[in-house]
């Protein structure tokens, strides 16, 4: 541990032999490390050279620049760390009550009581150690959030964000997608890609937990799933692989709620596959909604060794598959109410028409006016695909 610089401000030249006798030990330990100066003036080219001194003793009366105004030079550097300690008669309970005011740490009156002094020097040190820890933690914060920042740059980039995302087919389908994290980074994700000429994945999914953990898990889990769905032939054994993958290399039982979802581009057919996560609506063009059967499967990656079951949809020209995580339906607003599948399903019939884009818009800002300002408490997503 380094030794607590401290600089001892006073015109009368006993103060220094003083100091320097009865904290001797400590400076011979190389506890202590004193600097002297004779008025304000000095002490503030000595506090130049020397930016580290932690504790002033200063006195109130000296020549050219006295105690008060060094105090207000001090004031200025706006270091949290320093304390000042002013020394004056004991009459001159004024100034050290203006001093006390003006932010100096302690005082002590001459003459001096060494024993009192060297109480309130330790009593400053501990202060002073609680600055620096506070600072370092402050540091430590500053540098997760930068890192936090970086995470939630790094998992928007492998979203994809490109729309359309097949433009040779936009004439048969509409795809779009967004993901609102409840913290700097979060744990839900969205995916599609092209399996064949005919067919395209559609993918949305929310790991439990939130912050770097679920994020990092996510990131697994979405590069298992496009991995297993470019090489499975159906929806259930991708889900099904992909648990006994993810299952494997669990930490801490971490899982997934996962909807998985094989789109024909030509015939309109979807074969999904449902992992325990929220029922996706059916939006018909003429603004009736229906919602998909609740999911008979298990969650992902929690258990090892379970078969998936898969379902098939069939969308007409005009029908909009809108999929979504319980960060929709479970949002709350001031008084803890939900906004609710009821809601959700009104607010698509009235968008009937719209493109996909608009309907995930439209979503959003209803959830908005609803919650109205109170906190968002977990991740929003949405995938939406309109057959066109």
């Amino acid at each position: 541990m380094s030794a607590i610089k401290i600089l001892s401000v006073d015109d009368e030249a006993p103060m220094e032999s003083l100091m320097r006798q009865y904290f001797r030990r400590k400076i011979r330990n190389g506890e202590y490390e004193f600097y002297f100066a004779h008025n304000g003036l000095e002490a503030l080219a000595i506090l130049y050279n020397n930016p580290d001194i932690e504790i002033i003793l200063s006195d109130i009366n000296m020549p050219e620049m006295d105690g008060l105004a060094l105090l207000a030079k001090v004031n200025e550097m706006r270091n949290p760390a320093l304390r000042v300690i002013m020394v004056s008669a004991y009459g001159d309970m004024g100034n050290i009550r203006q001093a006390m005011n003006n932010g100096a740490f302690d005082f002590a009156t001459k003459p001096i009581d060494m024993d009192d002094l060297a109480l309130t020097i330790e009593k400053a040190i501990s202060q002073i150690a609680y600055v620096h820890e506070s600072q370092k933690e402050h540091t430590q914060l500053e540098s997760l959030k930068k890192d936090l920042t970086t995470a939630r740059d790094i998992q928007q980039y492998i979203l994809p964000s490109v729309f359309p995302p097949f433009p040779e087919d936009q004439d048969k389908l509409d795809i779009y997608a967004s993901m609102e994290a409840a913290k700097d980074i979060g744990g839900d994700f969205y995916d599609f890609f092209r399996i064949d000429e005919d067919n395209i994945a559609l993918v949305i999914a929310d790991v439990c937990g939130k912050g770097i953990p679920a994020a990092l898990f996510m990131a697994v889990s979405r590069t298992m799933i496009r991995s297993k769905g470019t090489q499975c032939n159906s929806a259930s054994e991708c889900l099904t692989v992909s648990n006994r993958l993810l299952a494997a290399y669990s930490v801490d039982c971490m899982f997934l709620t996962a909807f998985y979802a094989i789109y024909n581009i030509k015939t309109g057919l979807v074969n999904y596959c449902n992992g325990g996560h929220n029922a996706p609506l059916l939006l018909k063009a003429d603004g009736t909604t229906q919602e998909l059967p609740n999911s008979q499967n298990m969650i992902v990656g929690a258990f090892d060794g379970i078969k998936y079951i898969e379902d098939t949809l069939q969308l007409e020209h005009g029908d909009t598959l809108v999929m979504f995580t319980d960060g929709v339906t479970e949002a709350m607003d001031t008084e803890n109410k939900e906004y609710g599948d009821d809601r959700l399903a009104s607010t698509l019939s009235g968008l009937a028409g719209k493109s996909c884009q608009q309907i995930v818009e439209g979503i959003k800002a209803s959830i908005k006016d609803f919650v109205n300002g109170a906190e968002q408490s977990d991740d929003i997503t949405m995938l939406v695909m309109k057959r066109i």
